[in-house]
């Protein structure tokens, strides 16, 4: 097991739950619109919020943010000391820095001083762009390096008093990521931050993260994660949750499951499929929901469905617990339905 460490209120490692986290896209100086976008990842379900630190304006923005965020922050901190200070004194729950570009010893005893003083923890983060010079050229552009690299720089921070420490090794390539990570877990047990770095756009990247990130969890690899996508940052939430629904980490949820439809289905499934997933996923509820194309895919394959509906051309079938409860029109079935979605939800 690895260790824990704290981001403000949430644990990360030590068999806490898996963490979800992203990091917004506006400028950080701009407040309200880094506040917009933190209301919306923390409706989506995110448990921690990395913010970028590119200037003065932003470290001292922080103090700003973190008194109006209900999630943790976290500075996000490269080639500049004196920025991880003020970030750490306006606020910050945890820094996430390269000491390898933080500066020489002294720099890092600076950080490290501030870092110790406010009682917080930091994220070392190496990935396939900023692996040591002396490592590549030892082993390559490989798992052994960017480990070699991640466990270094842990280790001068550790020489300098820190202990609360998370680690990550990223890679675009899936395969490469995999094989950090597994060998990772096996050289330490700082608390590790998993994902794909630069996984692509939604589509791409979702099924990039997916595997990566699921490969680990199954091995019992990570302890918070992020989706890394270029797109809006609540999609990485989502793909975040569904990952851990999908693993079976995490227990409180809508579980909606529907049928793929052939050329029985007679009414539009899909898009009742959609409309109940999206209804039902901030739902704190441990149940599953069934959509279902036809009466050969309702009951029977979903009987153990808490609730769902079963379409036909004329009417659709709405069951609960796999007993058939009522047959409604289908032209109102989608209507019918979602309220008593809602209803069933809400209890």
């Amino acid at each position: 097991m690895t260790r824990q460490i704290h981001v403000g209120g949430v644990a990360v490692g030590g068999g806490a739950p898996v963490s979800v986290q992203s990091m917004t896209t506006a400028k950080t100086c701009d407040v309200p619109a880094v506040l917009a976008q933190i209301y919306a990842l923390a409706a989506a379900g995110c448990d921690i919020v990395r913010v970028a630190v590119r200037g003065e304006e932003d470290a001292r923005a922080i103090r700003a943010i973190k008194d109006a965020s209900p999630l943790p922050v976290v500075a996000d901190i490269h080639f500049s000391a004196r920025l991880a200070v003020l970030a750490v004194e306006s606020g910050a729950d945890k820094v996430r820095i390269n000491p390898g570009n933080i500066g020489g010893e002294k720099e890092i005893a600076l950080v490290s001083d501030c870092v110790k003083a406010h009682g917080i923890p930091v994220r070392v983060g190496a990935n396939t762009g900023s692996i040591e010079k002396h490592f590549l050229e030892k082993y390559g552009r490989n798992e052994p390096s960017l480990v070699e690299s991640a466990l270094y720089n842990a280790a001068l921070l550790e020489r300098h008093g820190i202990s609360d420490i998370a680690v990550s090794v990223k890679a675009s390539d899936v395969p490469l990521t995999v094989r950090a990570y597994r060998l990772l877990a096996k050289r330490c047990a700082y608390p590790l931050h998993i994902g794909v770095t630069e996984a692509g756009t939604k589509e791409s990247g979702v099924i990039k993260s997916s595997i990566g990130i699921g490969a680990l969890l199954l091995d019992g690899v990570g302890d918070t994660l992020r989706v890394s996508l270029s797109a809006d940052p609540v999609e990485e939430v989502y793909a975040g949750r569904r990952i851990l629904r999908a693993l079976g980490l995490e227990r409180d949820f809508a579980d909606v499951v529907a049928c793929p439809t052939c050329g029985r289905c007679e009414w539009d499934c899909m898009a009742l499929a959609e409309k109940v997933e999206r209804l039902a996923f901030s739902a704190k509820k441990r149940c599953k929901i069934a959509v279902m194309g036809c009466v050969v895919n309702g009951p029977g394959e979903a009987a153990d469905a808490d609730f769902g509906i079963a379409g036909g051309k004329e009417e659709c079938l709405i069951f609960r617990g796999g007993v058939p409860s009522e047959k409604v029109p289908s032209g109102k079935a989608e209507e019918i339905f979602l309220e008593k979605v809602r209803e069933f939800l809400a209890k």
